[in-house]
């Protein structure tokens, strides 16, 4: 992967050419939808298994900053995913009463571009690009184990041969388990619910209520996020032993007591349908044999930069590029990959666990930590490594444009959720 130097990332062309092969992929997220349309459009036979019995978006809301962007746009879904989307002029941290902590500019000219759309939205537009390029998806189809010469297991007993096998079914990934792969699993102490509700006047000042906000009240969080002109997704975040802050029906007083200003939305929320755990996923290699681990089963981050959705994006892209066009063995091909895509998806992986520590800091110490790291141009270029890198397979202009010159200023560390 390349740093983004350009105003512009023209769309790939993909060419259909002699078929490459079969892939059988478990999973039908971010990165097996993606994964599956970019070889397939590179000239392989794909097939996607999804456990449940459609394909459907977990959660609500979701951050698409520039990298996640390019990649919608090889695909030539850009336009449908973000159709309706919401462009923050701002990131926002403010304490439980209100009070500005720090603001990033965003989407004006040398600045960060991000943008907020419903998840359904970006999976929609995901399994378009998939079915438009050929990709057969079986759905009910529950994958439990892969073997290393190149074959899918699954829970009814029977099994299936590809040249390559791609593991794609999330943090508690059974394909990967399998395999033997598992370098780290970690659960970091942190616990989110997240609801989707309608915009009301009201709910935070008319002056910033288009905003990506961030609240920050003890070792509790709210993430205010409008994701189209009609949407408001927010997230709660709390630490895992607070039970007092979780429940399928929220404990509201204890929301409002921890953000007084903020009691008009607090009300509003209705049921959590479920509380996440944020864990942190390392993998002693991202393959083994012909199978390939890509997503949050190879990556899980907490999502504090917002780029679990990017990474798994970029991820699958490269993959798709390297065993297509590389000219090596699969293994060979998959060890170019890994090497070329790893460094960055770790260092994103890495930042935001250390941003997570942040939860653990009482207020006023948090409060100058914020202030003194957005005086350090260093630490907005490491949170925005992987948002300002070309993936794997984009033709980028040789000419060096204006457009990215803001990644200086990006030193704030509000979490993206």
């Amino acid at each position: 992967m390349s740093e983004l130097t350009s105003t512009q990332a023209p769309i790939e062309e993909f060419q259909m050419s002699v078929s490459q092969g079969h892939v059988e992929i478990a999973g039908g997220g971010i990165g097996g939808l993606t994964a599956a349309a970019a070889l397939a459009r590179r000239g392989w036979t794909v097939r996607l298994h999804e456990a449940n019995q459609s394909i459907r978006a977990l959660g609500a809301g979701i951050y698409l900053w520039d990298n996640g962007l390019a990649v919608l746009r090889a695909l030539g879904v850009e336009g449908m995913a973000t159709e309706g989307a919401h462009y923050g002029p701002s990131i926002q941290s403010r304490d439980s009463q209100g009070a500005l902590i720090g603001e990033t500019p965003t989407n004006t000219a040398g600045s960060v571009r991000v943008l907020t759309v419903l998840r359904e939205k970006l999976i929609a537009a995901l399994h378009y690009a998939a079915v438009e390029s050929g990709v057969e998806i079986v759905t009910g189809s529950v994958a439990v184990g892969a073997e290393v010469e190149g074959v899918l297991r699954f829970a009814d007993g029977s099994s299936r041969a590809a040249d390559l096998v791609i593991a794609a079914d999330g943090v508690g990934s059974q394909v990967r388990e399998s395999l033997g792969l598992l370098r780290r699993r970690q659960a970091l102490g942190q616990r989110c619910a997240r609801l989707l509700l309608p915009r009301a006047a009201g709910d935070v000042p008319r002056e910033i209520e288009d905003n990506y906000i961030e609240y920050m009240s003890g070792q509790r969080f709210l993430l205010y996020t409008p994701s189209s002109s009609g949407d408001l997704y927010v997230a709660l975040v709390c630490p895992a032993s607070d039970l007092g802050a979780m429940g399928g029906h929220l404990p509201k007083d204890e929301w409002v007591r921890s953000f007084p200003a903020l009691e008009s939305l607090i009300r509003r929320l209705g049921p959590v349908p479920r509380w996440d755990d944020f864990e942190w996923v390392e993998l002693s290699k991202w393959s083994a044999g012909r199978v390939a681990v890509i997503g949050d089963a190879a990556h899980a981050q907490p999502p504090y930069l917002g780029q679990g959705g990017g990474c798994a994006m970029m991820s699958a892209l490269g993959l798709a590029h390297a065993v297509s066009e590389s000219g090596r063995s699969l293994e060979g091909a998959l060890a170019l990959w890994e090497s070329t895509e790893r460094p960055v998806i770790e260092h994103t992986q890495r930042f935001s666990v250390r941003v997570s520590e942040l939860n653990n800091v009482p207020d006023d110490a948090r409060r100058e930590i914020l202030k003194v790291a957005a005086t350090l141009p260093r630490i907005g270029r490491s949170r925005a490594r992987a948002a300002s890198t070309v993936p794997t397979g984009m033709k980028v202009p040789v000419e060096v444009g204006e457009r990215f010159k803001g990644w200086d200023r990006l030193a704030d560390p509000s979490p993206a959720i």
